[in-house]
């Protein structure tokens, strides 16, 4: 199932939340939705799931507004905070939800399994961990084997193994089972390595779409290669000679313009000796860092050098 928003808007008083914001979330995949705090994230997850009318435009599964679904629950399973009475148990609490959907109440001890919550389920929530209140909170959203899943902050609370735990099931969940996750989260190494797109969001407008590889094509200094050299000042010579460009820094070098196999080749044709080669590739945290600079809502100042007593 495929989720299109489209021109969405929203003002709170004189505030602009969101403006002419656009995007898609493709099916089997995981979307990453980031930005800075006060990007609009949140405002954009709620209009998306009904919870605030958007003064223009739209969001959509296949077409179709979450109010207009005739199934909301077995369509779009979703997290956006963690809520439960403390004196219900984690299976209450879901079989709960499964009356209210009109489900067969089994599936609270099937979601549980699934999170790894099956030992813990007869116990009381407000005893959870959170780690555990946010597996409970996953598991709520797919009651209904939802075909969308919208989630905020998952890793919230998760320990180590949580996470790996979390990055492995959201995987299966998208690309063995087909369905379309999308993840708004801070945790930008994690991110890295758990979605396929990625959607950037700042002052409330798009600020970049696409691909993890579209990301790092486009990002400054991609295709360059970062070279280490006792004798960097004459590679430096002999790479520009052959058209490079070459930006120098001591023993360090970066070379726009030839690959590391040439720049190999050409160092050792020469006699030049390499501590390092290498091409340059850009991290999600770096890419994320150029795209969001000046977007922030809250910029604190760098620290003051301490003065002299």
């Amino acid at each position: 199932m495929r989720v299109e928003v489209s021109g969405l808007s929203k003002s709170f008083g004189p505030v602009r939340a969101v403006s002419d914001l656009g995007f898609t979330v493709e099916p089997a995949s995981i979307t990453g939705f980031l930005g800075p705090n006060g990007a609009g994230k949140t405002t954009t997850l709620r209009m998306l799931l009904g919870l605030v009318r958007p003064d223009s435009g739209s969001a959509t599964f296949d077409g179709v507004p979450y109010a207009a679904l005739p199934r909301p629950l077995r369509t779009v399973g979703a997290v956006l905070e963690t809520a439960f009475h403390p004196a219900r148990t984690g299976r209450d609490h879901l079989r709960v939800y499964c009356r209210a959907a009109g489900l067969p109440v089994s599936r609270a001890d099937e979601v549980l399994a699934q999170v790894g919550l099956a030992d813990a389920g007869r116990r009381r929530a407000g005893g959870y961990s959170l780690g555990m209140r946010q597996r409970l909170a996953l598991a709520t959203a797919l009651l209904g084997d939802p075909a969308v899943l919208v989630l905020d902050e998952p890793a919230n609370g998760l320990d180590p193994e949580g996470i790996q735990w979390l990055r492995g099931f959201l995987r299966h969940l998208a690309h063995d089972q087909g369905r379309t996750v999308l993840v708004s989260s801070h945790l930008l190494s994690e991110v890295e390595q758990t979605v396929d797109r990625v959607v950037i969001v700042g002052g409330g407008r798009l600020v970049r779409e696409g691909s993890m590889e579209d990301l790092r094509s486009g990002a400054e200094g991609a295709g360059s290669v970062l070279v280490r050299s006792p004798d960097a000042a004459r590679l430096a010579e002999l790479l520009r000679a052959d058209g490079a460009l070459v930006d120098l820094d001591g023993e360090g070098l970066t070379v726009t313009g030839l690959t590391t196999a040439e720049i190999g080749g050409r160092a050792f044709a020469a006699g030049v000796e390499l501590h390092e080669l290498r091409s340059r590739s850009s991290g999600l945290e770096e890419i994320y860092f150029q795209l969001t600079a000046g977007r922030e809502q809250y910029a604190a100042t760098a620290p003051a050098e301490e003065t002299a007593r």
